[in-house]
């Protein structure tokens, strides 16, 4: 009897295995909302910040009808705080609790390098629209993590190559002590000094101390050629005003473009002249920017920064990869291939992705004239992240 019993079994597990393959082929579609959980800063230094990356999401779901892969969206949304302690619970609550099918996040360095390891671990699609931390797209890399943004070392060496070539020799740094800071003057000094430049002094405080008065005196009395920042948010805004205020402005002030972007209408004349270094300016000028800046000065009656449009483009991102797999963000081997394969339209200027799935990207040297980040020149051309660690 049991002889006998293999046929119809076999003819049975041929049948399923048939349905099977076509459930899985390109064309098949998933039913049901996708879930996305937006893990971002929506109190504190970096609020303005997570609400802008939103912002510059949703404006392209809406352009494309409100749907990625074919599926409608539905959105759950959490507040990091910008706090590295708690966000491995944070992330494992989206994903266990929650049950997305895509987190999007985040802006604090520390932060996203926690949701990385809990990403890889879980398989999860992940969509970083902003913190650079290098391990993101170095050690941690995975077939499921993507960046729409920079890397720390790209916004660092390009302002670091930009200063060379403008002929200062002599240089101080000074940023928050922590993974972003760190890893933008690591860059930084990378591209100055390789050009002959020489690296006065590093000065630092805690994230997100606001304390800048004995640094500055420092700056004043080492007499550097020019100085490097970073901060961002508030703390940029405070940070411009109290340079001005000691009266350094006739050190130049070099920075990652977060140092002005974002922080313009609260600088004020303090950051007149400032030079920045992104991959994303106010003037760019090109068909692309114009129509994104309009449409999203129609739809939230603010001007766009690079935040807002790196938000657009993890949206972007995300519906060309659910498009290759039929809305399932579980097939991440094809919703990768789709994208290492894309040229993304950005308003910044089209980008592709490196094998580690970080931008290839132009870096704009900007000068701050009145109320906008003017691009003044090319700090870098497609500039790629070494991705130092990374094995996909």
């Amino acid at each position: 009897m049991r002889g006998s019993s293999l046929v119809p079994l076999a003819g049975t597990f041929a049948v399923l295995a048939a349905a099977m393959t076509l459930a899985a082929g390109p064309a098949a579609a998933q039913s049901g909302k996708l879930k996305v959980g937006f893990m971002l800063p929506f109190t504190g230094t970096y609020a303005a910040l997570g609400s802008a990356i939103e912002n510059g999401f949703r404006l392209h779901l809406d352009e494309v009808g409100g749907k990625l892969g074919g599926r409608e969206v539905e959105f759950v949304k959490l507040d990091d705080e910008s706090d590295p302690a708690k966000a491995t619970d944070n992330i494992n609550r989206l994903i266990k609790r929650d049950n997305v099918d895509v987190v999007v996040g985040t802006v604090h360095s520390g932060v996203a390098a926690a949701m990385a390891r809990v990403a890889k671990q879980t398989g999860t699609l992940l969509i970083v629209p902003n913190a650079g931390a290098g391990v993101v797209t170095g050690a941690l890399c995975a077939p499921n993590i993507f960046r729409s943004s920079f890397s720390n070392w790209q916004t660092g060496y390009a302002t670091g190559e930009a200063m060379a070539k403008r002929g200062p020799k002599r240089a101080v740094t000074i940023t928050w002590k922590y993974a972003a800071g760190d890893e933008m003057v690591g860059g930084f000094k990378e591209a100055f000094t390789k050009s002959g430049g020489q690296v006065l002094k590093d000065l630092n405080l805690p994230f997100p101390n606001v304390e800048f008065q004995a640094l500055l005196t420092e700056i004043a009395s080492l007499r550097p050629d020019a100085v490097f920042a970073f901060f961002a948010g508030g703390g940029a805004v405070k940070f411009v005003k109290d340079y001005a205020a000691a009266g350094l402005k006739s050190i130049p002030l070099y920075g990652t473009g977060f140092l002005t972007d974002g922080t313009l209408d609260a600088q004020g004349d303090a950051a007149q002249g400032v030079l920045t270094a992104l991959h994303y300016a106010d003037a760019l000028d090109t068909p692309r920017d114009n129509a994104f800046r309009l449409a999203y000065a129609k739809a939230y009656k603010l001007q766009p920064d690079v935040y807002a449009v790196q938000g657009y483009d993890a949206a972007q991102m995300l519906a060309i990869g659910l498009k290759a797999t039929g809305g399932d963000a579980k097939k991440v081997a094809d919703f990768g291939a789709a994208l290492r394969k894309a040229r993304i339209d950005s308003p910044r200027g089209a980008f592709t992705l490196s094998s580690a799935h970080n931008p290839v990207q132009d870096l704009y040297l900007r000068e701050v004239v009145g109320r906008i980040n003017k691009p003044v020149g090319i700090a870098s051309k497609a500039l790629a992240d070494p991705a130092t660690g990374c094995q996909m």
